[in-house]
């Protein structure tokens, strides 16, 4: 019986990376390659960019699925770095035997993310988000009890820990207008942080869960690099209107010299 109920958790732990079911498990032979190749083929599909995965691991009778080395391409029209390096990606999927099965933590330990800022002011991850919403349905029913062959299981994730993201924030194509910002390339490592619980208590369909984890890891990535950009801004645009302001004042003190000069001739 535990065996068949880790099948099924194994089953839905594949659509929930990759946003869409509908694949046929064939058995648990190859099923850590079966995982990459769904994930590389559906995951591409989804972000409208190249997914690759290294290697996945599968240990049955602990529960846990390790995902190494799975990067996600940047969107056409922005650099050829990687917009995510995810070194390591631990889904501990828990004990649950019955709907919705809980997924009780999701490890991303130290990825490695590109915030890049085209000209006309549009980050790479908004791209990637706009494109995995434009990939689910405008609408989702509400979660119904489903049987226990089904290949679309409710799910719930208790937690989702993104730790040490390695951020590189890029903004060298961005228009500054006359802002002279001189570095336009960013090295910072982000504090780890919890993205919300998903499908709590009642939990949805397999195949929304996925987005929502994305979505809820790039929402908080998104406002880390826009707040980011707009402390960088606010911060040379301040120190440009300084530089302004002491130019004028230097201008008043001289001509304030001279007035007092042209007095004391007098």
């Amino acid at each position: 019986m535990r065996k068949e109920k880790m099948k099924k958790l194994l089953i839905a732990l594949l659509v929930i990376f990759v946003a869409v079911g509908g694949f046929i498990y064939m058995g648990l032979s190859g099923l850590d390659g079966f995982i990459k190749e769904q994930l590389e083929k559906q995951g591409t599909t989804v972000t409208k960019t190249n997914v690759t995965v290294n290697q996945v691991e599968t240990v049955l009778s602990d529960a846990k699925v390790t995902i190494s080395g799975l990067s996600i391409a940047n969107p056409q029209g922005y650099s050829q770095a990687n917009a995510f390096g995810l070194h390591t990606v631990k889904v501990d999927l828990g004990t649950s035997t019955q709907e919705p099965y809980v997924i009780d933590e999701i490890l991303i330990d130290s990825p490695e993310v590109v915030y890049e800022v085209n000209q006309q002011g549009k980050a790479n991850l908004v791209v990637l988000k706009d494109n995995i919403q434009a990939s689910l349905p405008q609408s989702a029913p509400e979660p119904e009890a489903q049987s226990g062959d089904a290949i679309n299981p409710l799910m719930s994730v208790k937690k989702i820990t993104v730790k040490d993201v390695k951020f590189t924030l890029d903004i060298a194509a961005m228009d500054l207008g006359e802002i002279p910002l001189q570095q336009r390339q960013f090295e910072l490592t982000l504090p780890t942080f919890q993205a919300d619980a998903i499908g709590v208590p009642n939990g949805i369909p397999a195949d929304q869960l996925g987005a929502a984890i994305v979505d809820s890891m790039l929402d908080n990535l998104i406002k880390e690099g826009k707040n980011k950009v707009k402390a960088l801004i606010k911060d040379q645009a301040e120190a440009k209107l300084q530089e302004k302001l002491d130019e004028e004042k230097a201008k008043l003190e001289e001509k304030a010299k001279e007035k007092l000069k042209s007095l004391f001739d007098n």
